[in-house]
């Protein structure tokens, strides 16, 4: 029989697997929730172990109702900046601090002092950040390895540690041109030894462990290096093929993330403007506050549902609003005191949210226009993700505003994604581009 291949998202909300053929049909999807991490101010937590129960109850499920000897390989994306210190055994330490904890400020300021600018290790998101914090505090301070939740998840699955992908270590300050961790890493109280070994996402890394392959019938599966779970929705559209440069994906979730296809990478990091790699290609990217968020502070999703269907994108309203959650935007413009402007509000709701879409439309403009200003290309076509994108309304809007075309994207699950990190894992080499 023909190989199968499966990917398995890890989001902060749930675990998620999608099986698929060998011409990328999806087979299968199982979904099992996760509880929300511990919040408490700035710290934020969770149990690594919680993760692992929530995989394995996917593939328990996933096995009780399918026959998976044809899988050949599997890869897990997970978010990025969630970290964990584990010793030799893959055993957790501690707590894992997940991607939006934010307690490393002065960690991050002592990186800023000796990182170059294009660094992704910026910021007290940062994984590097997380484990110099990590690293301060007992029993962390003996971690024989620093490893995001992806990397930890397949350690798990192959039943040893010690590896990364290319997507999850920029942030641990990896350097995806050199391919290697750089020098002025040694400036900083972090043992080169504990850092994972970082491969392309797509690298085969070894079978999966004896266990796993007897308890979910799995003889012939390999586990492959994944990738982040934003760069896993981006694969899941098949926007990254190699003759794709040019091609954006607009996630539309209750922040606004743009993606582009790029030859070369772009770093501008008080734009937060970021790159990742994918074989010799890039995807050069920035978030606003913008989004979803916004539109959710003034209507219900039923009341979304109906308005949706009054608006009309041939008639600007003329409102120009500037939709921001609160004080404070980050791309396309760098300005933490940034205001929403939300002024003059009209009774008449359809026109209030046509208004309220035609400011983020400008925004994704501009964002696209500041990636281009910085050296990637000028989308020449926008695939839509995120719950935003299936307004068709709202597609309209944005396309009269980029002056490209604007579609919806066949797939969008990071899990679909992952799927086809494991197919081509199995492939072709993990230098070539991705493609469907």
């Amino acid at each position: 029989m023909p190989p199968h291949y499966l990917g398995i998202d890890v989001g902060t909300s749930g675990v998620r697997a999608c099986l698929i053929d060998a011409d990328a049909h999806v087979l299968d999807t199982i979904h099992t929730p996760l509880p929300a991490p511990l919040r408490d101010g700035a710290r934020c937590e969770q149990d690594p172990q919680i993760w692992w129960q929530a995989l394995v109850r996917v593939l328990d499920e996933l096995a009780g109702r399918r026959d998976l000897h044809t899988v050949a390989a599997v890869a897990i994306d997970a978010t990025s900046a969630t970290l964990l210190a584990c010793d030799a055994h893959g055993e957790p330490l501690e707590l894992a601090l997940m991607y939006n904890d934010r307690r490393a400020q002065s960690e991050a300021a002592r990186i800023a002092a000796i990182a170059p600018v294009e660094s992704g290790a910026h910021g007290a998101h940062s994984s590097l950040a997380k484990a110099l914090w990590l690293s301060a505090h007992a029993p962390t301070r003996d971690a024989r390895w620093w490893l995001h939740q992806a990397d930890w998840l397949s350690g798990r699955l192959l039943g040893r540690f010690g590896n990364s992908d290319e997507n999850n270590a920029l942030k641990l300050g990896y350097d995806p041109v050199a391919r290697r961790w750089p020098d002025w890493l040694a400036n900083l109280p972090i043992d080169p030894t504990r850092l994972p070994t970082v491969v392309p996402p797509g690298t085969d890394l070894g079978p999966l462990h004896a266990q796993w392959a007897q308890r979910w019938q799995l003889p012939r599966t390999h586990v492959v290096a994944g990738t982040t779970d934003s760069t896993a929705a981006v694969i899941a559209t098949g926007a990254t093929g190699a003759d794709r440069i040019g091609q954006a994906v607009t996630s539309l979730g209750s922040t606004l993330v743009l993606k582009v296809l790029a030859e070369r990478p772009v770093f501008a990091p008080d734009y937060g403007v970021y790159s990742h790699r994918l074989g010799e290609r890039w995807l050069v990217g920035g978030a606003s506050n913008s989004g979803g968020a916004v539109l959710r502070q003034f209507f219900s999703d039923a009341e979304l549902r109906v308005l949706e269907t009054q608006l009309h994108p041939e008639m600007p309203t003329g409102l120009d609003y500037y939709p921001l959650p609160g004080i404070g935007e980050r791309f396309p413009h760098s300005d933490p005191a940034l205001p929403p402007r939300l002024e003059p509000r009209p009774a008449d709701a359809t026109q209030f949210l046509q208004g309220l879409l035609e400011g983020i439309a400008r925004i994704e403009q501009q964002g696209y226009a500041l990636l281009h200003r910085l050296g990637a290309p000028y989308p020449s076509e926008v695939i839509s993700i995120g719950g935003g994108a299936v307004n068709a309304a709202w597609r309209q809007m944005r396309a009269q505003s980029l002056g490209v075309p604007v579609r919806l994207a066949e797939h969008q699950d990071a899990a679909y994604g992952a799927a086809l990190l494991a197919r081509q894992g199995t492939r072709a080499s993990p230098e070539s581009p991705l493609s469907t």
